[in-house]
């Protein structure tokens, strides 16, 4: 897949933020990309404004919906080329005040999700003789930073998982990366960061985009993990 030209690759959460970013990427690119997230009029538009592209609204915590979308994809394109598993959410809290309830949904988002959109798509891609997964985890999984204890743990399984799905997927030729983005831009935490702006020395926030031309770049070449430096954007 150095070439992304064609190929067909699901994006969850692409409703905004990184997901959005990267669908445009893609299609820059030349790719295929197909929207998945669960506010269809946003996914609806951004289908318009990529020329048509295929949107299915899809709550990724659904197994059941996961698995439609990969077969909406299929009758659309005969084919899932790549999976970005971004949809996630931020969960900022202390430790003594975590709701296990909400917890629970939170890993159920963040995590179970995770595994079942690589099991949606591994029929797929094994009929096919592989493919590439693109998971999203965070920089806060190589920081021990108060209130934001829970939400990094959810990503620190993530790392796991992508670690261990690309051992068991290799002999498939299903190549599964994780990026972990540095603070970015995004609607999480009610659009705190702005980007350009350093919250703390040595971290500048980064642009969705920035990130997502990380993605393309673990699509493109299946390598292990990307650390998204801190500090100032770079070339990717």
């Amino acid at each position: 897949m150095d070439d992304l030209s064609g190929r067909v690759v699901i994006v969850t959460g692409s409703s905004s933020g990184i997901g959005a970013a990267t669908a445009r990427l893609l299609h820059e690119a030349g790719a295929l990309p197909v929207l998945a997230a669960r506010r269809a009029d946003r996914i609806t538009a951004l289908a318009e404004e990529l020329g048509g592209a295929l949107a299915v609204p899809t709550d990724v915590s659904d197994p059941r919906q996961q698995q439609a979308l990969v077969e909406a994809t299929v009758r659309r394109h005969g084919r899932v080329d790549g999976l970005v598993a971004n949809a996630g959410a931020g969960f900022h809290h202390r430790i003594e005040d975590i709701d296990p309830v909400a917890y629970l949904e939170l890993l159920n988002l963040n995590v179970v999700s995770v595994v079942t959109a690589i099991q949606s798509v591994l029929p797929v891609m094994r009929r096919q003789g592989g493919g590439r997964i693109v998971t999203v985890s965070s920089g806060t999984t190589r920081m021990v930073l108060p209130g934001v204890g829970g939400y990094a743990a959810s990503k620190s399984a993530v790392n796991m998982l992508t670690s261990v799905a690309r051992a068991e997927l290799a002999d498939d030729h299903i190549d599964v990366s994780v990026v972990l983005p540095s603070i970015t831009a995004t609607e999480f935490g009610g659009g705190r960061y702005q980007a350009g702006v350093s919250p703390r020395p040595g971290m500048v926030v980064h642009s969705a985009e920035y990130v997502g031309r990380f993605i393309l770049r673990a699509l493109a070449t299946g390598e292990e993990r990307i650390d998204v430096p801190h500090g100032p954007e770079q070339d990717v």
